[in-house]
C-alpha cells in the first residue's frame, strides 16, 4: 500500500468530514469540536486519492482520525504510521465513534476518562423545579463587567461572545444570578452546545437548572438541537445538567500514547 500524508486546511477535509459526523451514534459538545476546529489537519491519501484524515491539536494531542470503509483492514497500520509521524502525547477518542474507539483500543493505551456528553433526554421538567424569580435574556455589551465580575475567566473571548449572540444572562431586576452560553455548532449541522454559571452568592437554589432549561427552549424556538458536556469528573455539574432534563450515554475519553 502506497499511502502518505498531506498537510491541508480544514476545508480541504469538508467532505470527509461530513461522512464522519455522518456516521456518528451520538453528538459531541463544543469542548470537543473546539479542539477539533483548532487542530493541524492531514489528508490521508493512497496513492493520489484521499481516503481519510487526521487532526492534531498543538503538536501533541489527536484529536480525529478517521478513514473510509475501504480501508477499515489497514487501520491499525495507519493509526501507527500517523503516531510514528508526530510527537503526539495524547487521543481524544468520544465514545460514538464506533471506529476510532476500536482502532485505538488496539493499542492498548492507558486511558482515562475525561468528560461527558449529553442529549435532551426531552422528559419535562416541572415548573415548580425551575427557579421563578429571574429572567433569561441575550447579553449585551452593557453586562460585560458584570459577567466577568461573577465568572472571572470561565468564558473567553467574552466581547467576540456577547457580539455573536452566544451569550445570556440570567438577571433578577439588576441582580446577575447567572450566565448562559448557546455555541452553535461548526461541523455538526442543527446542533448547539449549551451550559451555565451560576453566581455562587446564589447556587443550590436550582438556578443552573432553570438556565439550562430556558436555554434548550431557546434552541428549540430556533429549530436547534441542545446538547451539552462536562468534565468527567464534576459530579455538581453533571447532577445539574440531568436535573435539567439531559441525560449521557457518551464519553470522551484520553488515551496516553505510549512511547518505546
Amino acid at each position: 500500500m502506497n499511502y502518505h500524508f498531506k498537510p491541508c486546511n480544514i476545508e480541504d477535509c469538508k467532505e470527509l468530514i461530513q461522512e464522519y459526523v455522518s456516521m456518528l451514534q451520538s453528538p459531541f459538545d463544543s469542548f470537543l469540536e473546539e479542539h477539533i476546529v483548532s487542530s493541524k489537519f492531514y489528508l490521508i491519501k493512497d496513492n493520489e486519492e484521499a481516503v481519510g484524515y487526521y487532526a492534531i491539536f498543538k503538536n501533541e494531542l489527536l484529536t480525529q482520525f478517521f478513514l473510509k470503509a475501504s480501508m477499515y483492514s489497514k487501520s491499525q497500520e495507519v493509526l501507527k504510521q500517523v503516531l510514528a509521524s508526530h510527537p503526539v502525547s495524547s487521543i481524544f477518542v468520544p465514545t460514538c465513534d464506533e471506529f476510532m474507539l476500536s482502532t485505538v483500543l488496539d493499542q492498548d493505551f492507558k486511558m482515562t476518562k475525561q468528560a461527558y456528553f449529553f442529549q435532551d433526554s426531552q422528559v419535562p421538567v416541572s415548573e415548580d423545579k425551575l427557579f421563578q424569580n429571574g429572567q433569561l435574556r441575550k447579553a449585551e455589551q452593557v453586562d460585560a463587567q458584570q459577567i466577568i465580575d461573577v465568572s472571572q475567566d470561565f468564558f473567553d473571548r467574552l466581547d467576540e461572545r456577547i457580539e455573536a449572540g452566544e451569550m445570556f444572562v440570567f438577571m433578577n431586576d439588576h441582580q446577575l444570578l447567572g450566565v448562559g452560553i448557546i455555541e452553535i455548532s461548526r461541523l455538526q449541522c442543527g446542533y448547539a452546545s449549551v451550559g451555565m454559571f451560576v453566581n455562587e452568592a446564589f447556587r443550590k437554589q436550582g438556578i443552573g437548572r432553570t438556565i439550562i432549561y430556558r436555554l434548550k427552549e431557546w434552541c428549540y424556538q430556533n429549530q436547534i438541537t441542545p446538547i451539552c458536556g462536562c468534565w468527567y469528573y464534576n459530579t455538581n455539574s453533571k447532577l445539574t445538567l440531568e436535573s435539567a432534563g439531559m441525560v449521557s450515554k457518551t464519553r470522551l475519553l484520553n488515551f496516553q500514547v505510549g512511547r518505546d
